[in-house]
């Protein structure tokens, strides 16, 4: 915040922020005929969409107050985009600018009575915003005078020549030393203290009350050769402070982190020990860095691995971290962080950090746990150290962008020296300092808790030169990547870069990515989008990433950059998975400074019935799936809110999934350490991608080409493993290897399984009935699990299943028993059948159901696949109950099974057992709870906001239920969609990390015991015996029989059309407010589920008055009328966009005079008009009569239009 005085005295609070879209007709507004006339006539949209950095100035009342606009190439077209810089030195050689500390104006508008403050407040802000921005130049008709505004500080150097018109243009200077300058840094001094001081108390009391009241006095005087103590100062005036120090602990550097990258931090050394004594066919390191060689060159290259498998990034934790105790961590005091030591003498010694998971390496993208080898190579490092470390760090806020600048001076005092290390507890906010240090890798046994990061003395180097590659850097990008993983990829590319460039293809891009998110398409041509390959870079200069894509922009004179992240498909066996060449593209730390984009849903669209009117192929081709990574000319100046907490996600349920693909979806915030741990890792492996059946049904929130699409591995680490202890004090999950995962925020999404079931060890010789036996539901099975018993929960379980039945030749001899009454049975007997087994040798064994409600809840549905199962030969047993395994003899494996029922016992031969009895949480889940005194209450027991009774562990999905103080015992996360129930926890856990968002506010007394009620569509789905499909999609309710629903007086419509046993069924239930609650279909021709999911909640008019048509007979098929051209549109993922428009211009008062026709429907209602015709018809006529017609025509053909790649198949004007 700032404060502005206008010459008549008025003042005005002020703040600058980034230019908005919607900032657009405000700075319109502000356009005078003279800024016409010194920036030309502009299309502020375009010169937006084009801009490096835009700058809006609002006050207390966020009233826009002033704009500029910078870009990276001049205005005027004085010079070319890519060749301005030869151009300027020729204006003046004493000018040293460059693309890095340079930026041009290519607007500025203000109000008039502040127009000065505010030019000098944005020019502050921007060099702020920028550090390593020196010149901003502004170029204009040399005839013209800048105004009283800009002439205040801008400085006339010299005219050029126009490239396009016959005049000359003024070139003027602004020089950051006028307005946020470069500090002075100087050796400190013992009368600094006084300034310091309110500086480090500002932020932190813990120094003084530990070393005393002149600590930082002693600090001075206790400098010599190996301990120096620097201060930069402001007009006399000390406003930071550095201690630094050349004794470092490389001994535990090197036993906590993975320093290979650096050479360890140590000089070359003829004995250094950088390979095991085995030729490594594989190194060790998939980091893709260059290590530096024994002879003594330092190459040092990262470069990241693209994430072509999600397995390769699952690795199995380590021992990672043990509590420190807290006194001892140092922590940094910088704008809030203090680095403070543990005592003066030991300092040295002790800086050293314990770095969460997170490097620019190849293990992920994001980061990754590295596995624990039974032989672990370390690289052994004799050199003499080449690093000092950063003890105390602090610096006044008002000066904290300028950090950097203590960086040159303490090189220069350890000129012996070629790295600079700081340790910090990893939740320290990223302060301006440390964001251009490189943070390192710790090793999987590392025991301390504190992130460590590096800083190159070659980083200080400005003269960065970034041009095309040619054929003759060959050589030099050979030498450079000769040791990276992929190094043969990267040279094939170059030389394909130097025979032949191609654009990316953008309409397909368009339209299955959310792109528009991030640019307006059409301010883009077609050559400005570029699609970029490989990234390597050398991590000593990452913190001008940012530039170098900046760069690429400028000189390819392109806007947009893509790159893509191809899922890896299964080759040979399950956990053998191999890089594959065609799709294997590298990538370095370039991929944190892009924005992951989302895919978009797509249309299903029935092109034979379009014909000519379907979609070009560009945009109906169903090529390899990929995650797609973006960056703009707007992103590259655009810094992201980093987030090193360590948040770990236990399950890879659904709701965790759609957890994770929220936060990894937040293009502003960069998550550091997101971790799941997971029996099997990331779901979406598609082992079982060439069958058509799947053993288990869906509930259609994420399949695999949805995990493709996301790619999640390349941004959350992954542990493959069983959660089996928390320890709440020490913050961290105990897994089945003894080895823990630390946590900050613990999320619980474990939801439930399908356990064995524990036979009631009934002898069936006495021919007992299921009244004379136990009740052995809520009994625990704990022998061994026969071998050939499977309960199938994931996709691994599944694969294993599939496996042994085609390894024991089970699809030609031997019973196969599916116990259960879920509707998984159901779509495992029918992929058994599919794959071969004759139906007389399934068993399909229900046990009593629990409730009267069944799985399916359709008669119609379950008469037809009881009468498939009939006819394919495919015997069913009902209310039967486990009694036994080969006699009560030993289980494993089971050659019978043996159920009691209500009149006589049978006995089964059998080959393979399938359990589908009822869901439960895990035992080893439900005791790693118990024993970490969670509230656990059949379910682990949460509050609304996801809460256990520990504030840093929150739950959700089937695994939890409501605190009975709710009283909705009904209610639990399981009767709602998981996606939704997943979203909304990643919702609630946001409000900690991004200052983006408004504050929570406490809810009512009287509504802070209501339960949220979420909206989307409970759904499930699957491939029945018949080979029918079938799809079921409801509102979340309570479970009720359908025939009691239908009995309700308020219950609704029910539309049907078809017959089930013909496969034809489609069922849609209208409600009392004529909105689709409930569809049902089952078919024996494949249909498109996304569509039909999409009609869930829409008005039955917006279904071209589906009920009207129905009672008058015109829809004898509804499968045939969800595919007519005209309902596409409801189909396509923007249609909701539309309908929230023409909603707001319905509620808006467009006519001063009248209300709106949502004014006038509440007066309606309330009485307090009384129209002669009906209400209907009333609001009709007033509708047609008012400019609100016209408002939704010209809305809704805007929509078709714009969205026309979608559905060429609508008319609108123009075209016909």
């Amino acid at each position: 915040m700032s404060v502005l005085t206008s010459p008549r005295g008025k003042v005005e609070v002020v703040h600058c922020r980034r230019t908005e879209s919607q900032d657009v007709y405000c700075i319109k507004s502000l356009i005078r005929k003279f800024t016409c006339k010194l920036f030309g006539k502009l299309n502020i949209i375009y010169l937006l969409e084009k801009a490096n950095l835009a700058v809006t100035l609002c006050n207390d009342k966020e009233e826009i107050m002033a704009q500029a606009t910078f870009l990276d190439y001049p205005n005027w077209n004085v010079a070319k985009q890519d060749d301005w810089v030869s151009v300027f030195r020729e204006l003046d050689s004493d000018i040293p600018c460059t693309p890095l500390n340079t930026l041009f104006m290519h607007l500025f508008v203000a109000v008039d009575e502040y127009s000065v403050g505010c030019c000098k407040e944005i020019l502050r802000t921007v060099y702020k915003a920028v550090p390593e921005l020196h010149f901003i130049f502004l170029i204009v008709p040399s005839y013209m005078s800048l105004g009283s505004t800009l002439i205040t500080v801008f400085d006339q150097v010299g005219n050029i020549p126009c490239l396009t018109y016959e005049e000359d243009f003024a070139v003027h200077m602004c020089h950051r030393h006028s307005h946020y300058p470069q500090l002075h840094v100087r050796k400190a001094r013992v009368e600094d203290h006084d300034d310091l001081m309110p500086i480090f108390m500002r932020y932190d009391t813990i120094l003084k009350e530990t070393y005393g009241e002149y600590f930082l006095a002693e600090l001075i005087e206790a400098q010599d050769e190996e301990n120096h103590a620097v201060v930069c100062e402001v007009e006399g005036t000390a406003v930071g402070f550095m201690s630094v120090c050349s004794r470092v602990n490389m001994q535990l550097l090197h036993e906590c982190f993975d320093l290979g990258p650096f050479h360890g931090l140590c000089f070359p050394h003829p004995d250094d020990v950088l390979e095991s004594p085995q030729d490594l066919s594989v190194r060790r390191s998939q980091d893709a860095e260059l290590r530096s060689s024994s002879q003594g060159s330092q190459k040092i290259v990262e470069e990241l691995q693209e994430p072509v498998s999600p397995d390769t990034m699952e690795n199995i934790q380590g021992n990672i971290a043990r509590e420190a105790a807290s006194e001892e961590a140092l922590t940094a005091v910088h704008s809030g962080n203090v680095s403070e030591p543990e005592d003066i003498e030991k300092l040295s010694d002790i800086s050293t950090g314990y770095a969460q998971y997170h490097h620019v390496s190849s293990r992920s993208l994001a980061s990754l746990i590295l596995p624990e080898e039974p032989v672990h190579f370390r690289p052994i490092y004799r050199g003499a150290s080449a690093a000092f470390c950063i003890q105390l760090f602090c610096i006044d806020e008002k000066y904290e962008a300028r950090s950097l600048d203590f960086m040159n001076f303490v090189f220069s005092l350890f000129s012996d020296k070629n790295f600079c290390v700081i340790s910090l507890p990893h939740l320290t906010p990223e302060f301006f300092l440390i964001q251009n240090f490189v943070k390192m890798v710790p090793f999987n046994t590392c025991t301390l808790e504190q992130d460590l990061y590096v800083f190159h003395r070659a980083g200080l180097l400005k003269s960065i030169d970034i041009r095309f590659a040619t054929l003759l850097d060959t050589p030099g990008v050979e030498n450079l990547v000769s040791t990276l993983m992929l190094n043969k990829s990267i040279l094939e590319d170059l030389d394909h870069y130097n025979k032949a460039r191609k654009d990316p293809d953008i309409e397909y891009i368009r339209s299955h990515y959310n792109i528009e998110d991030f640019i307006y398409f059409s301010h883009h041509q077609r050559e400005e989008h570029g699609h970029m390959h490989h990234f390597a870079f050398n991590p000593i200069f990452r913190h001008y990433t940012k530039f170098f894509l900046k760069e690429i922009l400028r000189l390819g004179f392109k806007s947009c950059l893509y790159y893509r992240v191809y899922p890896k498909s299964r080759e040979g066996k399950i956990a053998v998975f191999q890089f594959q060449n065609p799709y294997a593209h590298s990538l370095t730390s370039a991929l944190h400074y892009l924005v992951p984009v989302r895919p978009r849903r797509q249309i299903v669209y029935p092109l034979e019935k379009l014909g000519i009117n379907a979609p070009s192929k560009a945009v109906s081709k169903d090529p390899m799936s990929y995650a797609l990574n973006h960056t703009n000319r707007k992103l590259t100046l655009e810094p992201k809110i980093t987030v090193n907490a360590k948040i770990i996600v236990v399950g890879a349920s659904s709701v965790g999934i759609s957890f994770l693909e929220t936060l990894v979806f937040c293009s502003h915030m960069k998550f550091n350490n997101l971790t799941l741990i997971s029996t099997h890792g990331l779901p979406g492996k598609k082992l079982l991608d060439t069958e058509q059946r799947k053993f288990l049904a869906s509930d259609h929130c994420f399949n695999d080409k949805d995990y493709a699409l996301m790619s999640l591995c390349s941004w959350v680490n992954v542990v493959v493993g069983r959660m089996t202890g928390i320890d709440r004090a020490a913050k961290h999950v105990v897994l089945s290897t003894d080895k823990i995962v630390p946590y900050d925020h613990l999320i619980l999404c474990t939801g439930q399984q399908y356990q064995v079931p524990c036979p009631t060890e009934a002898d069936i010789s006495q021919h007992l009935t299921n009244r004379e036996v136990p009740n052995s539901s809520q009994r625990r099975y704990t022998g061994k699990v026969p071998r050939n018993h499977f309960t199938l929960n994931e996709e691994e379980d599944c694969f294993k299943a599939l496996t042994w039945i085609r390894n024991n030749s089970i699809t030609t001899e031997g019973n196969i028993i599916v116990y259960g009454n879920t509707i998984d049975t159901y779509t495992t007997v029918e992929t058994l059948l599919n794959l071969g087994v004759s139906g007389s040798r399934i068993h399909l064994v229900q046990p009593p159901p629990a409730s009267t409600i069944t799985c399916i809840n359709n008669y119609s549905v379950e008469s037809a696949v009881a009468d498939a199962l009939g006819a394919a030969g495919v015997t069913m047993y009902r209310d039967a109950i486990l009694a036994q395994w080969n006699d009560g003899l030993h289980p494993d494996p089971i050659y019978s099974a043996s159920f009691t029922t209500p009149t006589k016992p049978f006995r089964l031969q059998c080959s393979m057992f399938f359990s589908f009895c009822e869901k439960n949480v895990d035992y080893e889940t439900f005791k790693a709870l118990n024993d970490a005194c969670l509230v656990y209450d059949s379910r682990l027991v949460i509050d609304t906001n996801f809460h256990t009774n520990d504030i840093a562990i929150r739950a959700a999905g089937s695994l939890t239920k409501f605190s009975s103080r709710y009283y909705s015992n009904e209610w639990t996360h399981s009767n709602f969609s998981s996606k939704e129930v997943g979203f909304q926890l990643a919702a609630a856990m946001l409000h900690l990390f991004d200052p983006t968002l408004e504050p929570v506010t406490e809810p009512p007394a009287n509504l802070d015991r209501l339960i949220p009620m979420y909206k989307g569509a409970k759904i499930q789905g699957g491939i029945l015996p018949g080979s029918y499909h079938y799809l079921h999609i409801a509102k979340p309710a309570i479970p009720t029989p359908l025939e009691v629903q239908m009995a309700q007086p308020n219950y609704g419509l029910e539309l049907v059309t078809g017959s089930a046993k013909n496969g034809t069924y489609f069922r849609i239930h209208i409600n009392k407010y004529k909105m689709v609650e409930t569809i049902t279909c089952l078919s024996r021709e494949p249909f498109p589920a996304s569509n039909y999911i999409r009609l869930f909640g829409q008005h039955e008019q917006l279904l071209n008055n589906l009920c009207a048509r129905y009672d008058e007979n015109l829809i004898t098929d509804l499968y045939s009328y969800f595919t007519e051209p005209w309902c596409l549109a409801l189909f396509h993922d923007r249609f909701i966009d539309l309908r929230k428009e023409l909603r707001q211009i319905l509620a808006s008062k467009e006519e001063e005079d009248l209300p709106s026709i949502e004014q006038l429907a509440h007066q309606i209602e309330d009485e307090e008009i009384n129209p002669t015709e009906k209400p209907r018809q009333y609001l009709k006529r007033v509708f047609e009569e008012s400019i609100y017609k016209t408002l939704v025509e010209r809305s809704t053909l805007d929509y078709l239009h714009y969205n026309r790649y979608h559905l060429p198949m609508y008319a609108w004007p123009g075209i016909i």
